[in-house]
This record gives C-alpha cells, sequence and structure tokens, in this order.
C-alpha cells in the first residue's frame, strides 16, 4: 500500500523564538531560541506534486549536554545535522516510500553526524524533520490525513531498521491505532518556575499564567511534570511546595524528570525512598506515574536500574538516541520510553510497535502490560511543530502530553510570527487555538487541549508559515 515518490527540493530555514519565562532544564536556563523550518516538495509516479513542511526548535543541551559548548554551538550542531540530511535525501534520486527514504540514510547519518562530532541524537534531528515535511507532502498529494495515511501504512514502515520486531504483523498493528478528539495537558514545572506569587519580583503583564497556583486555575489541568535537579535536599524542599499547590488539584497526576541529574541509579533509588517517606509529599508520591531519565546518557543503558523500577517504572528519553536504544533499556530494567518528533515519527511508531509486542507476552505470561510510552516534549511551538507532535502521540494512543511551548513563549508572537500568519493558523485550526487580541495561542480548555482539526489532509496542519517572514538557515 506505499506510494514511492521522488524528492524534488528541500529547502531549510529559521526563525528566531524570544521566551517569556526563562525555563530552566538540566543544565541550562533558555531564554531565546531558534527554530528550523523545513519546506519539500515531492512527485509521486503518477505525476502528483505536493509540498510539505515542519518545525522544530533548536533546543541548547538536550541532544549534547557537553558544557564546554556553547547554546550557539548547539544551535549549529542542530544546523549541521539538517544540512547534512538534505544533502543525502537530494542526492537519491530514486523513488521511495516515506519510510524508505528514512531508512536508506537512517545509518549513513548517523555515521557523517559522527564523522563531524555529532551524537547520535543530533544526528538523527535532521532527518526527523525532513521525514515529518515528506509526510505532509505525501498526505497533500494523496489527500489524506496523517491517521488515515499511518493506519493504512502508506508510507511503508517496515521492521527493516528493527529486527526485534520481525514476524510482527506491523500493517495490522498500524490499523488498530484510533486517534481521540482531545488530549490531556501535562503541564511542566522547570527549575526555576514560581509556585506562588511569593516567588514574582514581578508580573509580566501578558495575561498569561505565571505561578503553578494560576496554572491550575487558569487551565484547569491536572496532569504535571516536575523537573528535579538531582540534589536531595533541593528537590524534596520544592517538591513539598509543589505538592502544595497541588493538593487542591483533585485527582492529580505527576510524573518526575530528572533530565540526567542523578550520578547513578543507587542515588535515584535513595531519593524516591526519601520522596515516598516524607509526610508531605505522600499524595505527590502516590500520584507519580514514572521517573524519566534521571541518569546521565553515558551511563543510563549500562546500569541496573531495577531497584528504583521496582519502587515506580522508569523510562528513558535522552538515552533513546537510536532505533534500537529502547531495547537496551529494557535489559537494564527500564520499561518506558518517551515520544518527541524531534527524535523522529518512525521511531516513536515502531516503539509503539514495541510495546504492544512486548506486553502481548508479558500478558501471557501473567506479568501484566508493563511496557508504555509517555508523550514528552521540547518547547513545541505554537504552528507545524506542536501540530505535529500532537497527532504523533495522539494517534500512537496517549491520553496525556506534556505541552510547555505554549506556557514560557506567548504563542506565535512570541516566534515572530506576522498577523498574516496567526490568522492563517487561527482560521485553519479551530478549537486548537485562540485569539488574544492579535496574537493567537494554544487553546486549552479544563486541562485538555481539542485535536479535532488535526484530523484533515496533510500531518496535521491545515496551513503552513508563512515562508517570506523566514531566513535561510544559517549554516546551509
Amino acid at each position: 500500500m506505499s506510494v514511492p515518490f521522488r524528492i524534488l527540493d528541500i529547502q531549510l530555514c529559521e526563525r528566531g523564538v524570544v521566551l517569556r519565562l526563562p525555563f530552566r532544564f538540566g543544565v541550562v536556563t533558555l531564554t531565546a531560541c531558534p527554530q528550523a523550518f523545513v519546506r519539500v516538495r515531492i512527485r509521486t509516479e503518477d505525476g502528483r506534486e505536493a509540498e510539505g513542511a515542519a518545525a522544530e526548535l533548536l533546543a541548547p543541551k538536550w541532544f549534547d549536554k557537553n558544557l564546554a559548548l556553547s547554546n550557539e554551538d548547539n544551535f549549529d550542531q542542530l544546523r549541521d545535522s539538517l544540512a547534512l540530511a538534505r544533502d543525502a535525501y537530494l542526492a537519491e534520486p530514486e523513488a521511495r516510500s516515506a519510510f524508505g527514504h528514512f531508512a536508506a540514510h537512517y545509518p549513513s547519518q548517523i555515521e557523517a553526524g559522527a564523522a563531524r562530532q555529532l551524537n547520535p541524537l543530533v544526528a538523527c534531528f535532521g532527518p526527523a524533520l525532513i521525514d515529518r515535511a515528506l509526510l505532509d507532502a505525501l498526505c497533500r498529494a494523496l489527500g489524506q490525513s496523517f491517521y488515515a495515511a499511518v493506519q493504512a501504512n502508506l508510507p511503508g514502515i517496515d521492521t527493516r531498521l528493527a529486527p526485534d520486531l520481525a514476524g510482527f504483523d506491523l500493517d495490522a498493528f498500524l490499523g488498530t491505532l484510533r486517534p481521540s478528539r482531545d488530549i490531556a495537558l501535562r503541564h511542566t514545572v522547570g527549575l526555576v518556575d514560581a509556585i506562588t506569587a511569593a516567588d514574582l519580583k514581578a508580573h509580566i503583564a501578558d495575561g498569561l499564567p505565571e505561578t503553578l497556583e494560576e496554572v491550575v486555575v487558569a487551565t484547569g489541568c491536572r496532569h504535571f511534570k516536575l523537573k528535579v535537579c538531582g540534589d536531595a535536599e533541593t528537590d524534596i524542599e520544592r517538591l513539598t511546595r509543589i505538592a502544595g499547590v497541588l493538593a487542591r488539584v483533585p485527582d492529580c497526576v505527576v510524573t518526575l524528570d530528572g533530565n540526567e541529574q542523578f550520578k547513578d541509579a543507587e542515588s535515584a533509588a535513595q531519593f524516591w525512598k526519601r520522596v515516598q517517606a516524607t509526610p508531605a509529599l505522600q499524595r505527590l508520591a502516590a500520584a507519580t506515574l514514572y521517573i524519566e531519565q534521571p541518569l546521565p546518557r553515558a551511563t543510563a543503558l549500562q546500569s541496573d536500574v531495577r531497584a528504583l523500577a521496582a519502587m515506580r517504572p522508569v523510562l528513558i528519553d535522552e538515552s533513546d538516541s537510536t532505533l534500537d536504544a529502547f531495547t537496551q533499556a529494557i535489559a537494564c530494567g527500564y520499561t518506558g520510553v518517551s515520544s518527541k518528533d524531534c527524535k523522529g515519527i518512525y521511531r516513536s511508531l515502531l516503539n509503539a510497535a514495541r510495546c504492544r509486542q512486548l506486553n502481548l507476552r508479558a500478558e501471557a505470561e501473567g506479568r501484566g502490560a508493563p511496557y508504555f510510552m509517555s508523550a514528552e516534549d521540547l518547547t513545541t511551538q505554537a504552528g507545524l511543530a506542536v501540530q505535529q507532535d500532537l497527532a504523533l502521540v495522539n494517534l500512537i494512543g496517549l491520553g496525556h502530553v506534556e505541552r510547555n511551548g505554549h506556557h514560557y513563549v506567548d504563542g506565535f508572537a512570541g516566534q515572530g510570527a506576522g498577523a498574516a500568519e496567526r490568522q492563517a493558523f487561527l482560521q485553519a485550526q479551530p478549537g486548537l487555538y485562540e485569539a488574544a487580541g492579535d496574537n493567537v495561542r494554544l487553546r486549552v480548555d479544563r486541562g485538555r487541549i481539542d485535536l479535532s482539526s488535526l484530523d484533515a489532509p496533510g500531518f496535521a496542519a491545515r496551513a503552513h508559515p508563512d515562508w517570506t517572514t523566514l531566513q535561510p538557515l544559517r549554516s546551509a
């Protein structure tokens, strides 16, 4: 059922994003950052041509946390990844399926990245954007939505790069995926975020909530992602303050993000024991679903995390740098893996298939269904980035998604998008966005995001950016 096509053109652009609030995660406090855009043109074998697009923030100190590198160095790494992928994809004249284009270049992209001292997570960033843009173009050429295209496996996804899935009926699995019309938002509480008004030196007059207290009232969220820094005393004190606010939230759900801040599995396990033993944190601990990437990527897949996982499930995020990383992690005691568009749509779909296969085996052995995926964020911005990521995790069947781009950036205005672009997305995606004066922002209603407008021809986007407002990618 796959549809082969040739790639006619790939353009790489960027535009600056300014955060309204500083966002601290791991080792960086982010205040401004470029957003990359990819624009492609394809031709199917029967002569249909179409254009597709994708976007993603060039986030520093997540893909590569080497402190010797500046934020600008990190931006350039991701630009290099995009340029390498563009050149490789354009050098291939053969018509292939969407997945075929990805599979043909996956090993060589990692090798080319390594030659330029780009780790696999960085190297895979470029193809992740281009693959999304290509799939957008394919869906538009066929008049199909992303949901329908994947359900029918029009991208031609197979197991050639995932030998552990050999014999698994991937087509049947994809055909069972059923998207919902909305999804719960999981609000991120960064390491320097204000918990109460007492933490603020001055309010920002933009009409958006700043403190966790204000977020709870303004959005109705019941799902929260809490960043921890790896210092037990600091984390316990901060979590206690957060727990005081969340005590007023009914049916509260929490996840903890270690962002590689714990030195080893034993210290992470000891920290969680302290959380459980702290009276003021008992409700928060009971509400915690899982612990995300507590260990540094350099040691995470060589460390036994079973002691921690016996208390709370543990998943990998930054360690998910290659298509086989999740299978390596399972041997260490991890049972979860994140989905992020910046790591690639095919990685997420293959990992979703792995979870289905593994859980079928576990259920047959009477072990329940311990393997899972989570929907994590890297400040995806309003427009292409947030829409495509929402569509992916929705199709996989995840019930809640971390979303922080709408909180730390003031909608389309924070991205430098002009009035015409803002209005185009507002009108094209009813329910997903709302007007705020002349600005347009993600709409959150009672803690949920309306996804109904994503089910349309193309990859979850009825509108594209105003390309005249973008600059060519700096290194391209």
